[in-house]
């Protein structure tokens, strides 16, 4: 069912979600996006650069919080804007659990021409990953 713009206020919530994130979850990203830098999936390597462990791609992260909005919306070509800041890695620690992205939204804004700007929170371990992490969606 789509969303109707006469049915959204400021303040309307998506429904959260969690993403869990492993070491071959990393694997089969670097696999599709050509991304295999050793910060993803080297450990060693990771902790010599002076990273915590392994983190996430930061586009994954990026991608797994716009899930929220699309998932909501129902079209991913409803999205007619998304950007964020990298604030903080994801650790993804090799212990066969890995980590979990947590992502809320909420409308922030409603805008000309039947869109709303959606901003959202995504965090790992209580702590912020993305910043100013926003989308504006063309609503029905």
């Amino acid at each position: 069912m789509a969303i109707s713009y006469d049915e959204v206020e400021v303040g309307t919530e998506l429904p959260a979600q969690s993403f869990p994130v492993t070491r071959a979850t990393l694997v089969q990203y670097a696999g599709a996006s050509g991304d295999f830098n050793p910060i993803h999936w080297n450990e060693k390597f990771a902790l010599e650069v002076g990273l915590p462990d392994v983190i996430a791609h930061g586009m994954f992260t990026m991608a797994e919080a716009a899930r929220v909005v699309t998932d909501w919306v129902g079209d991913p070509g409803a999205v007619v804007e998304y950007g964020v800041r990298f604030t903080r890695p994801v650790p993804v620690p090799n212990d066969g659990t890995g980590a979990v992205i947590e992502v809320t939204g909420k409308v922030a804004a409603l805008l000309d021409d039947r869109k709303v700007r959606v901003d959202l929170v995504a965090t790992t371990g209580g702590q912020k990953v993305l910043g100013m992490s926003r989308a504006v969606v063309r609503l029905t």
